[in-house]
């Protein structure tokens, strides 16, 4: 009697899991749910990759891949950085135009007045400087506050953050798009977090890189993200899962909306496709 042949193993439903971090892979307290963690596993496990997305620059973003001991590869920095976790160390990294910035800056408060200020710093050790004004969120992450605005523009930068004593967060990012969207990317990456960016790099930019890095093609890629600066990681991916607490300008563009980042949103979806 000949040997029976070996069960033909299902082709994996995506190849690739793309998660951004704030109200997406992480809960409030900045921690990921056991639930979750074991959802990630068994679709790693299974052959998957996954891949953390994240507006944050890599000095606020290292200490939580640590503590996942998360060795892969990271897009940081809004899709400026990919950082290789298990390394520490930039592969790549993409510098705003100081000069664009400035200028795109002076049209958009020529626009709606004056704006509080904050800046990121390029590298592994950028600092984040943050001027009069402007309204740090309560957290862990470290700043360092600057009297002098001109500070800001020092040393090269991966972004600017904006801030209005009036306008929300979508009317800020909607005036400077109108202004200035031909010098600098204007994206909304959480609440109070509206950034400047280099013209046309957005978590997409990023994601496509450690993706070719790894072999894998958008077509294979399921992404999961909260806020409207995860919307082109979302047109680039085969399906957009967006969370319950999703920004609703990302809710109109998902494939699926799942539970929340506090109720194993992710895990649901994962469980779903690779099993628990």
């Amino acid at each position: 009697m000949s040997p029976s042949a070996p069960a033909a193993v299902p082709p994996l439903p995506y190849r690739l899991i793309a998660t951004d971090l704030d109200g997406t892979l992480l809960r409030a307290d900045e921690s990921v749910s056991e639930r979750t963690r074991q959802a990630l596993a068994a679709a790693t496990a299974a052959g998957a990759a996954h891949i953390v997305v994240t507006g944050r620059g890599v000095p606020w973003t290292r200490h939580i891949l640590d503590a996942l001991d998360y060795r892969g590869l990271a897009v940081c920095g809004q899709g400026g950085q990919v950082y290789h976790a298990g390394e520490h160390r930039l592969l790549t990294s993409v510098t705003l135009d100081r000069q664009l910035a400035g200028l795109a800056l002076s049209k958009i408060e020529a626009e709606v007045g004056p704006l509080f200020l904050a800046a990121s710093r390029d590298g592994l050790d950028g600092e984040v400087l943050v001027g009069p004004g402007y309204r740090v969120q309560e957290g862990p992450l470290p700043n360092i506050m600057i009297d002098d605005p001109s500070h800001l523009w020092a040393a090269p930068l991966n972004k600017v953050y904006l801030q209005h004593p009036r306008l929300d967060d979508d009317a800020l990012a909607a005036a400077a798009r109108q202004v200035a969207g031909d010098l600098v990317g204007v994206t909304v990456a959480g609440e109070g977090i509206v950034e400047l960016l280099p013209l046309g790099l957005t978590k997409a930019t990023g994601l496509s890189l450690a993706a070719r890095r790894l072999g894998i093609t958008a077509k294979e890629t399921l992404a999961f993200g909260d806020m409207p600066n995860d919307i082109p990681m979302f047109a680039w991916a085969a399906h957009g899962v967006a969370m319950a607490n999703a920004h609703d300008e990302l809710k109109a563009v998902a494939d699926e909306i799942t539970a929340s980042s506090e109720d194993d949103g992710i895990a649901l979806v994962l469980e779903r496709l690779y099993g628990s």
